[in-house]
């Protein structure tokens, strides 16, 4: 069973940055697959930014490409994401999902998720 724990949410205004981050104990962690999902009211969870355990791969939704970089530090157990330039529609609960198999970019993809973390983003 792999426990993740995201942090890092909070109120922002648009144009700022934040830094979620969602560490997991445990030896294992190191050997999943890593993605953020975020959701806002009314709309379904969709794809922020994963990394794969293996080689590093990394994957950021389109829309976010060139505002939000993910990354992982594995000695620490963690999973990084730097978002940039906040927008009001970036506001959301952002959710860490692991997995050990399948498309990076696929909810499916993920057994394993945190409790998320809100992001308010304000005009």
């Amino acid at each position: 069973q792999v426990q993740l724990a995201e942090s890092g949410g909070g109120l922002v205004q648009a144009g700022g940055s934040l830094s979620l981050s969602c560490v997991s104990p445990g030896p294992t962690f190191i050997i999943y697959n890593c993605g953020w999902f975020r959701q806002s009211p009314g709309k379904e969870r969709e794809f922020v930014a994963a990394i794969s355990w293996s080689r590093g791969e990394t994957l950021v939704a389109d829309s976010l490409k060139g505002r939000f970089t993910i990354s992982r530090d594995n000695a620490k157990n963690t999973v990084s994401l730097q978002m940039n330039s906040l927008q009001p529609d970036d506001t959301a609960v952002y959710y860490c999902a692991a997995g050990r198999t399948g498309s990076l970019d696929y909810i499916g993809s993920y057994g394993h998720w945190g409790q998320g973390t809100q992001v308010t983003v304000s005009a």
